[in-house]
């Protein structure tokens, strides 16, 4: 093992987001219950926190970006010292909670959301032409309510959005709850999952709900189709369902696909939600993905960021980093998924897209560690597609039966977890006689010079 690859202590701030998190306690659950109005784009928000202290604190630290506290009620009781701090709310109780207690915050506050800027660019709460759309990655969820924003801490989550009457509100998990009442409808939902701040979502839009798509095809390399029982759906404006349904056609083959590779789908059910706007990239959040009508094409750069997304469910989403720098566990997981489409769906093999990714970053700068890429490159497309040729580097060490049955071990094993690279070395080493993981990683994850493709 290198010093690259031990895990995060449990106690650190995340390196690549220390402004955000707090390590002073952990929130179980968040129950959010935002009023929204389009027109003037204005949200009233309650949330309540169900936390339990981690070590003995009198003040308690929430991320919070753009939105003003109004009332804070600690396990019912009035506080009468909160008030925001840079881009926090600072609340300080009467007495110290003790570690291990647990407590609720129950938090009013209201403004103008909007996205974050930063490293990143503009993440978080964002208005559309006709909406409203959430892109949480990694530190926007702030821009929306008060949580504790970290990679590693994942909670339950009720969201309800009330907003105006002929818009849907769609969020993470299962709608539980619809109504209206007057010009205002409320949508209800309930994830039950743990999930990361991160990937918490609100989209709303005049859009309708629609099955996914035909049952699967036959492929290629199959006698006869399995259908995949995972409950799909598409969210989409009445004038984009034609130009969605193609666009997403081979969706549930993909499914199939990567329930074969990676193991059951690891939540309820899915959903594609699908704006009129056009989107530079989709976006990902758990249970759901957010495209662009831009992205509803059949041709292959469409249908690879329609598999990458739905990937991350696995990659990302089910399994979270512990810490950032382990990013590529996300993201070249995920290109690597793309690749396993494009041999599925016959459109070029995967030995194929792994020598064109290597020519591509043979060609271009190598000045980053995939496995460490610093906070300014995390999202850079070489983590992606070098991430994905360490994979395969795996994958040719071990052969394809011990890979993909290494692949399911590690997605039953960590479900609904936080993961880090130090252990999926120890996963595969369990897992593979004879495979020393972590010298096959090396020479990806941890040195600049790009190593021979591995054949």
């Amino acid at each position: 093992m290198t010093r690259h690859e031990t895990a995060p202590r449990p106690d650190a701030k995340d390196p690549y987001t220390l402004q955000h998190g707090s390590l002073a306690y952990r929130v179980e659950r968040y129950e959010l219950d935002l009023d929204y109005a389009l027109g003037s784009n204005r949200l009233s928000g309650r949330a309540v926190l169900r936390c339990v202290a981690l070590e003995d604190a009198q003040q308690i630290v929430l991320d919070l970006v753009g939105l003003k506290a109004s009332k804070v009620l600690l396990d019912g009781k009035k506080v009468p010292k909160f008030g925001a701090r840079g881009e926090h709310l600072a609340i300080t109780a009467k007495e110290p909670l003790k570690a291990g207690r647990a407590f609720t915050l129950d938090i009013r506050y209201d403004g103008n959301p909007r996205p974050r800027r930063g490293l990143w660019g503009e993440v978080g709460w964002e208005e559309l032409e006709d909406g409203v759309l959430v892109a949480g990655q990694p530190n926007g969820a702030a821009s929306w309510f008060p949580c504790n924003d970290h990679p590693r801490h994942k909670s339950g989550y009720l969201i309800s959005v009330t907003t105006d009457a002929d818009y849907r509100a769609v969020c993470n998990g299962r709608l539980i709850s619809h109504s209206r009442k007057s010009s205002r409808e409320t949508w209800v939902y309930e994830q039950l999952e743990p999930m990361a701040t991160y990937l918490a979502t609100v989209q709303i839009g005049r859009y309708e709900l629609l099955p996914a798509g035909p049952e699967p095809e036959r492929l290629h390399h199959t006698d006869t189709p399995r259908p995949a029982t995972v409950p799909q759906h598409i969210a989409v404006t009445r004038p984009m369902a034609a130009e969605a349904r193609e666009g997403l056609a081979r969706q549930r083959d993909m499914m199939r696909t990567f329930v074969d590779c990676f193991g059951p789908y690891p939540f309820q059910e899915y959903t594609a939600v699908v704006t009129e706007d056009e989107l530079e990239i989709p976006l990902e959040a758990q249970t759901l993905s957010i495209f662009g009508r831009n992205h509803m094409s059949p041709d292959w750069e469409a249908q690879r960021l329609i598999a990458h997304e739905l990937s991350h469910q696995w990659f990302g989403n089910s399994l979270t980093v512990s810490s950032w720098k382990d990013i590529w566990l996300h993201e070249g997981f995920a290109c690597y998924a793309e690749w396993i489409w494009s041999e599925e769906a016959g459109a070029m093999s995967l030995a194929d897209r792994a020598a064109a990714a290597w020519r591509k970053l043979d060609g271009e700068a190598q000045d980053l560690l995939v496995g460490d890429p610093g906070p300014k490159l995390m999202f850079d497309d070489r983590v992606y597609k070098r991430g994905a040729l360490a994979l395969h580097a795996v994958r040719t060490a071990c052969g394809d039966e011990a890979f993909f049955g290494l692949l399911r071990r590690w997605t039953a094993e960590f479900k609904h977890g936080s993961v880090s690279t130090a252990d999926f070395v120890a996963t595969a080493d369990g897992f593979v006689p004879g495979l020393d993981c972590a010298a096959v990683l090396e020479p990806w994850l941890y040195r600049k010079a790009l190593p021979p493709l591995a054949e």
